[in-house]
Formats: structure tokens, sequence, C-alpha cells
């Protein structure tokens, strides 16, 4: 599951300098989500720019649900797995 994998990725970002460097950078590139999964596959993660975006749609709709009809509109920013990633590794 991609959780699962960016889960493991933030893990290893953490404790690995050049890895977290090289995340970081692809941020500053034309194409920085897919450059990100690239990335990420190149070294072993299984995170696919596709499962990415619907990783955060899916998540951003079950917060929804969950309030019984009481949260009327999306928190932006919840929908977005890739930044929720780099905040957590930036932030902890």
């Amino acid at each position: 599951m991609i959780e699962l994998e960016l889960n493991r990725l933030l893990q290893d970002a953490k404790a690995d300098e050049a890895l977290r460097e090289a995340l970081l950078q692809t941020r500053g590139t034309d194409n920085p989500v897919d450059d990100f999964c690239a990335l990420a596959q190149a070294r072993g993660y299984d995170i696919q720019t596709g499962e990415l975006f619907a990783l955060g749609l899916t998540e951003n709709d079950a917060k929804l649900r969950s309030v019984n009809g009481g949260g009327v509109g999306a928190i932006d920013g919840w929908d977005d797995a890739y930044e929720q990633f780099f905040t957590s590794l930036l932030w902890t």
C-alpha cells in the first residue's frame, strides 16, 4: 500500500541525509511530483504518481464522511499527500 511506502520513505529520509536532500531537490524541478515518484522508485519504494494523488483524495473524502454531514467543505491541503509528506519530512 502506498501509505506504507510513504511512511517507510519518510522514516528512511529522516535517517539518511542524502536521501532527504535528494527528495527535497525534486520540489524545484519542472515536474516535482513525477520526479519525486521516479526518485522513490529508483530507491526501491513503490510510489506511483496516480496512487499518490488518489491517496490524498481518498483520505480527504474519508475525513469529510466522518463528520456525518457536518463538514460542508474540505480544508485546503488535506487532499495533498505529496505536500503532507514534505511537511512531515521538514517538521518532524
